[in-house]
C-alpha cells in the first residue's frame, strides 16, 4: 500500500546483527496517525531517496509482523521511496509542522498514562510534553561498535560483493562513527513524576561531532 509519511523522528544510526546499519524512523501518516518504519538502512539509500526530518516522503508500506508494536510498518521496496518537496520550515512558530503533527494526536502530560497504554500495546509513539525540564546529562559509553557486529556486517558485504576489488569493498564498507557518549534529559510530568530519557536523535550525534571538530578534538570542551 502506497502511503505518504511526514518524517518527525530520525535516530542516530546503530548496528544490528540482523539488519546491518539502521536508522529508526517515525512520523505522521497522511491520515494523521503515527507510524514507525523499521527496518530502514538509511545510508544505503540512493542520495535522491535520502529524506530529511519534517519532509513528506512516499513509499510502499506493509505491517511489520515481526514487531508487535501497533505503529510499526516496513518498506516493501526501498526503490519505491520518493521525497516530496522540500522539508517544511519553522515559519510562524512551526505553524505548518504543528498542523500536521497535532491534527489528530493527543498531547500527553502524564507519563504514567503513557506507560500504561504502552504496556497494553495500545501505542508506542506519542507526543509528550513535560511540565519541567530539570537537567541534561552526559555519560561515557563504549567508543567502538561491537566487534561481532562489525565482523558480521563485513562478512555480508564480502558475500554480496564477490567480484569487487578490496579497494571497492573498503569504500562500500563504510560504518558511521559510534558516539562515545550517551545524552539524557531529566524531566518531570504534570504529576511531579521525575524521569530520565535518552536522546537518540540524529541531530544529537551531528551536534557532538560538529562541536568536537570546532574544539579541535577536545572532548570536554565539545561537551561544554
Amino acid at each position: 500500500m502506497k502511503r505518504k509519511v511526514f518524517i518527525t523522528v530520525k535516530t542516530y544510526p546503530t548496528l544490528s546483527k540482523k539488519y546491518d546499519e539502521l536508522v529508526c524512523t517515525a512520523g505522521i501518516l497522511d491520515d494523521g496517525s503515527w507510524v514507525r518504519i523499521y527496518p530502514l538502512p538509511f545510508r544505503k539509500l540512493d542520495y535522491e531517496k535520502r529524506y530529511k526530518k519534517y519532509q513528506w516522503i512516499e513509499f510502499e508500506l506493509e505491517k511489520n509482523t515481526s514487531d508487535m508494536r501497533p505503529e510499526t510498518y516496513r518498506v516493501v521496496n526501498c526503490a519505491t521511496i520518493k521525497t516530496i518537496d522540500d522539508p517544511i520550515g519553522t515559519e510562524n512558530y512551526w505553524r505548518k509542522r504543528k498542523e500536521i503533527i497535532f491534527q489528530r494526536n493527543k498531547i500527553y502530560k502524564n507519563l504514567s498514562e503513557l506507560i500504561d497504554l504502552a504496556h497494553e500495546n495500545k501505542l508506542s509513539l506519542a507526543v509528550f510534553k513535560p511540565k519541567h525540564l530539570i537537567s541534561f546529562h552526559v555519560e561515557a559509553t563504549e567508543r567502538e561498535w561491537s566487534s561481532d557486529k562489525l565482523a558480521l556486517l563485513q562478512g555480508k558485504v564480502q558475500q554480496l560483493s564477490f567480484f569487487q576489488t578490496q579497494e571497492e569493498l573498503r569504500k562500500e564498507f563504510s560504518v558511521v562513527d559510534k558516539l562515545p557518549y550517551k545524552f539524557f534529559y531529566k524531566f518531570s510530568d504534570e504529576e511531579g513524576k521525575e524521569s530520565r530519557l535518552m536522546i537518540e536523535d540524529w541531530e544529537i550525534g551531528a551536534l557532538y561531532w560538529n562541536c568536537l571538530k570546532k574544539e579541535k578534538g577536545n572532548e570536554q570542551a565539545a561537551l561544554g
